[in-house]
């Protein structure tokens, strides 16, 4: 799925499949110097609320272009989103300032929980669960609901034939549905390669914000579906760690769950050269302010 398959991919999968019910779990978390593990563990874990944290990755071959953190607070049917830009520098024994640093390469490198463990040290959140798709899994998951209706920003066009599998991305511009036949096409668009078009002008923060809508669209459609139905079809097109017959209770605690209710974010930070590659520092200070407001501690 494409650099940033961003939040859709697992979100409208996972999001039927994890925050229309929420298992109940609780929530781990850790801040700056100050902060003591255990102590705020215990401020969660002693709280009427019960919240769970999701991994969300989406796939091209092994490699994840998508990163995302779901925490969601059973209790309340709130939910955030947290979207993590592939290019965000993380710190890896061996490299500095290198391609490995950026946080897309951990995967490949170490597995699910060698980045559930960057996720935890750059964010502070403990990883509860995790769910990863792939191109295969994303066109059926905008099948199970009917495709999503979207405002394309401009005529997005672009072809490479010798991607795996081939692209060719033609999609005008102007509202529409997004169904399973161009849905990994309208994600994986970045940038132009034809003269006369527009693209999104090498900023990855854009094309988050069109994919955030996109998501919130889709989960608006797939909260109106039957929900235990959509996660059975959509379940084995996915990899995680959680059980088909706990995912399928989840559904039951969904009522009551509204997109009003779903918040979307960027780590916070810039976008930054270093030995002649873009990368993404993320702000620690105001990713702690952010992280600290979701789990509203004090």
């Amino acid at each position: 799925m494409r650099r940033f398959l961003k939040v859709f991919l697992t979100s409208l999968i996972c999001f039927s499949l994890v925050v229309a019910g929420g298992v109940f779990m609780y929530t781990s978390f850790y801040g700056g110097e100050n902060a003591d593990a255990t102590d705020i563990f215990n401020i969660i874990s002693k709280g009427e609320g019960k919240r769970i944290n999701v991994l969300l990755l989406g796939l091209e071959h092994e490699r994840s272009d998508t990163i995302m953190v779901i925490s969601y607070d059973t209790k309340d049917k709130k939910a955030d989103i947290i979207s993590i830009p592939r290019d965000t520098y993380v710190e890896r024994d061996g490299f500095v300032n290198s391609a490995n640093n950026k946080i897309n390469s951990v995967y490949t490198a170490k597995g699910i929980e060698g980045l559930e463990e960057i996720i935890r040290s750059i964010t502070g959140i403990e990883i509860d669960k995790y769910v990863t798709i792939d191109y295969n899994g994303v066109r059926a998951a905008v099948e199970a609901i009917g495709g999503v209706e979207v405002d394309v920003p401009f005529h997005m066009r672009y072809s490479d034939p010798y991607s795996d599998p081939p692209l060719d991305i033609n999609i005008p511009e102007g509202r529409q549905k997004i169904d399973g036949s161009n849905v990994m096409e309208f994600l994986r668009f970045r940038k132009t390669n034809y003269r006369g078009y527009t693209d999104y002008g090498g900023s990855d923060l854009e094309r988050i914000n069109a994919q955030q809508g996109f998501v919130k669209e889709a989960i608006d459609k797939a909260l109106g579906f039957r929900l235990p139905a959509v996660i059975s079809e959509l379940y084995h097109n996915v990899t995680t760690d959680f059980s088909l017959s706990e995912v399928t209770s989840l559904a039951v605690g969904s009522t009551g769950f509204s997109t009003d209710n779903l918040n979307f974010h960027v780590l916070p930070g810039k976008s930054k050269t270093l030995n002649g590659l873009s990368f993404y520092i993320m702000d620690q200070e105001e990713t702690e302010d952010l992280v600290y407001a979701i789990l509203n501690i004090d």
